[in-house]
Order: structure tokens, then C-alpha cells, then sequence
């Protein structure tokens, strides 16, 4: 089978462009249509993997059928200064007709018959689009003079001069912003971060006085519950040995050492009555 001259379409053709600011994540995406009668694999690598999150980044496309593929451009500190050397290659590969093997076995088998098509990123910020304005103005004011003839004129040169000193200060102006920006987002985060262990010292220090407070209660429990079977353990000891029953509405039992003395008062007043019950007995009888 002769190795076609292009298997894929893929649209954008040449770059993928990433809208920011950055500091989100970022989609672009990227469509590929199979314009042939055969089964084409592909395969998505890029030169920055961990920047980038591809879905779908291997497949198959069936003839004249199309895929669209979303790229995500991972948060990031956009520097207008740095140059950007992230790509992206696609490949893809007919599949073959003779083997029905994985798709990461096919890759490493057929090598030679891989079709390659690569793709740069380009990063697009609103601040840097805005900057730019003013010196492509700048550039068009001063097109007319480049059409006269050939003349020195210091005037021109100077105000070209300043116009991109003032340029670079401005860019740096943005560069000292976002600086300043993310200073102040690491100050706020730190401030935060400060708040929460003040608060999870506080709690702490509210636990463990809680939990000295539920030892101390759990003391003053066990005591007592000490304290009462010793109490009963006197009582007992106290009596002879006979379970006492009391009226509620009697008064209360004597000591036993006072028990005696108020057993002999009795009799007393019962000899005493005795005798007064019989001095009048004896007395109605003889007056009878």
C-alpha cells in the first residue's frame, strides 16, 4: 500500500492560539477530518506535557469522518518577555488490514509509515494586544514621511526614539503590575493562612480545656460513687444485723446507745401508772 501524501485534515492548519490572561485555564481546540477511503489512526504529543491537557489525545477516525480535539492550557505567570516554544505534533498512520493489534503496539511496529504535522502555540494576552496598539498607530502616523524623499530629520528620529523608550516602560510598567498583583495575592494568602492557625491554636487550646474539664468531672464521679458503698458499709456495721423497716410517717428510730435509758423510763411511768390504777381500784372498793 503506497504511503499517502496527507491523511488528515486538521484545522487550524499551523498554530493554536491560547486567549488570556492566564491565570485560569485556558481551551483552544483543534479539529481533524479524515478525507480518505481508509481508517486512520492519530496521535497527539506535545513538547510540554505537563502544561497541557489533551482530550481526546489518540483515536481512530473512520473515512470522512471528523474529530474535534480540546486542548486545555494549564494557570500560569504569562511573561510577555520569555519566548514560547511549546508544539504540538500530530500523527496519524492507515490502519492496517492484515493485523488487529493495540494502538500503542501499532505505533512502535509501523514506524515508517507514520505521517507527521506539527502546530506552534501562540499566546494572545489582552494587556500585550492593547500595548501594542499605540505603536502600530505610531508606526502607520509615520509611513507617509518614509514616502518622501530620502532626508534626515531629527524630529522624526527623536520622536521615534521616545515612542519606544516609552514603549519599554510601558511594557515594564505591566511587568512591575502584575508583579505588584501577585505580591499582593501571596501577602493576602499568607495573611489567610496566619488567620486559620490562630484559629487552630485557639481551638486546640479550647479542646484541651475541655478535656480537663471532663477528667475533672469524671474524678469528682468516681469519688463519689466511692464514697457511697463506704457510707452503706457503716450503716451496716452500725445495726445488728436486722434489715429495719421504717414508717415514713413515724418518727425516727432512737440511737442504739439511747435505746436503754428510754426502755427504763418506760417502765417507770408504766410502774407509776400501775400504781395509781391500783390505789383507785382499791379505793371504790371500800366504799362499796
Amino acid at each position: 500500500m503506497a504511503k499517502p501524501t496527507q491523511l488528515l485534515i486538521i484545522e487550524p492548519a499551523t498554530e493554536l492560539k491560547f486567549q488570556g490572561p492566564f491565570r485560569t485555564a485556558v481551551a483552544s481546540y483543534m479539529r481533524l477530518t479524515n478525507p480518505t477511503d481508509h481508517d486512520i489512526y492519530f496521535k497527539i504529543k506535545t513538547t510540554a506535557p505537563k502544561k497541557y491537557c489533551v482530550r481526546p489525545n489518540c483515536g481512530l477516525l473512520e473515512p470522512r469522518e471528523s474529530q474535534e480535539i480540546a486542548i486545555v492550557l494549564q494557570p500560569f505567570i504569562f511573561d510577555s518577555n520569555e519566548k514560547n516554544k511549546h508544539k504540538f505534533m500530530v500523527q496519524s498512520m492507515v490502519k492496517p488490514e492484515d493485523e488487529d493489534i493495540q494502538l500503542e503496539e501499532l505505533w512502535k511496529k509501523y514506524p515508517e509509515n507514520l505521517m507527521d504535522s506539527k502546530l506552534r502555540c501562540v499566546f494572545d494576552c489582552p494587556v500585550e494586544a492593547n500595548q501594542a496598539t499605540p505603536a502600530t498607530a505610531t508606526t502607520t502616523a509615520t509611513a507617509p514621511n518614509s514616502a518622501a524623499p530620502a532626508v534626515a530629520h531629527p524630529t522624526n528620529e527623536v520622536s521615534a526614539s521616545s515612542a519606544a523608550l516609552s514603549n519599554t516602560l510601558a511594557a515594564s510598567n505591566i511587568g512591575i503590575t502584575n508583579d505588584e498583583q501577585l505580591m499582593g495575592d501571596e501577602m493576602s494568602l499568607l495573611k489567610e493562612m496566619k488567620r486559620l492557625k490562630e484559629e487552630e491554636s485557639a481551638l486546640r487550646q479550647e479542646n484541651l480545656q475541655l478535656k480537663e474539664q471532663v477528667l475533672q468531672l469524671r474524678t469528682q464521679v468516681d469519688a463519689r460513687a466511692k464514697e457511697q458503698p463506704s457510707a452503706a458499709a457503716r450503716a451496716a456495721s452500725g445495726t445488728t444485723g436486722s434489715v429495719y423497716y421504717q414508717n415514713p410517717y413515724s418518727p425516727p428510730p432512737l440511737p442504739v446507745n439511747q435505746q436503754p435509758i428510754f426502755y427504763g423510763i418506760l417502765a417507770l411511768v408504766m410502774c407509776f401508772v400501775g400504781i395509781i390504777l391500783g390505789k383507785l381500784i382499791y379505793s371504790e372498793t371500800a366504799n362499796k
